[in-house]
């Protein structure tokens, strides 16, 4: 693990206690906040993401070491370089497999909006454009609020090819979830939905908009004009 400790002696020497303290304030870790046992050095995402791109040459199992810890921008930073690694025109179909079962095997690890808002997309979401998509609905139902957000938010990849399907199959699924985070990206994905087929997401409204959350609907409705808005608002 020599050169693992070579990258994270570089991510260490990139953070300040001043930016620490800046992330810790904006991922809520008070007691019963969603980032309650979260540690934070304070290294920026485009800092981690250029380190990331100087990593790509780790492997699997070092990857893998690194997306365990207790440090959130280590984490972050492993799953950066499983991204890229991932999205590497170098990368075989087999290795690319290799990835995604590594990520689906970490997910535990995966455990705030940003590392999964960030990758989910790009490694679980590709790789399920042309597979069997059962893991997102089991993710959808699911008792960890990551999951649930991972189910979502991976059928982004789905979206920007067309393909809206699973999207509304799964805001469907999670429409009366509790867990603001849940309601923020769902409304983000159908505003997406609406981005490639508005009249799709004027179906999904008319049906649901009345028994969405607020910040859902506020979310999914923010591309539509000024009167569609303030219909939806006042209907609800």
């Amino acid at each position: 693990m020599e050169r693992v400790q070579k990258i994270l002696t570089i991510l260490n020497d990139l953070s300040t206690p001043e930016r620490a303290e800046i992330t810790k304030r904006f991922f809520k870790i008070g007691v019963g906040s969603y980032s309650e046992n979260d540690q934070f050095i304070g290294v920026r995402v485009p800092e981690l993401r250029i380190l990331a791109k100087n990593s790509m040459d780790l492997t699997i199992d070092e990857v893998s070491y690194i997306v365990q810890s207790p440090i959130h921008e280590q984490r972050h930073l492993a799953l950066l370089i499983w991204t890229l690694q991932y999205q590497s025109t170098r990368t075989s179909e087999a290795e690319k497999q290799q990835i995604y079962e590594a990520y689906i095997e970490h997910r535990h690890w995966i455990n705030n909006w940003d590392l999964i808002d960030s990758t989910a997309p790009h490694v679980v979401g590709e790789h399920l454009r042309t597979r069997c998509r059962e893991i997102l609905y089991r993710w959808a139902e699911s008792p960890s609020l990551w999951e649930r957000r991972m189910s979502i938010v991976s059928t982004w990849a789905f979206i920007k090819h067309g393909d809206l399907d699973d999207t509304i199959s799964i805001a469907t699924i999670l429409l009366e979830d509790t867990e603001d985070l849940i309601h923020k990206s769902v409304g983000w994905m159908l505003r997406e939905v609406g981005k490639r087929d508005v009249e799709r997401l004027h179906n999904f409204l008319n049906i649901h908009h009345t028994s969405m959350p607020r910040t859902m609907l506020r979310y999914s409705i923010e591309r539509l004009s000024q009167d569609q808005k303030t219909l939806y608002m006042k209907r609800r």
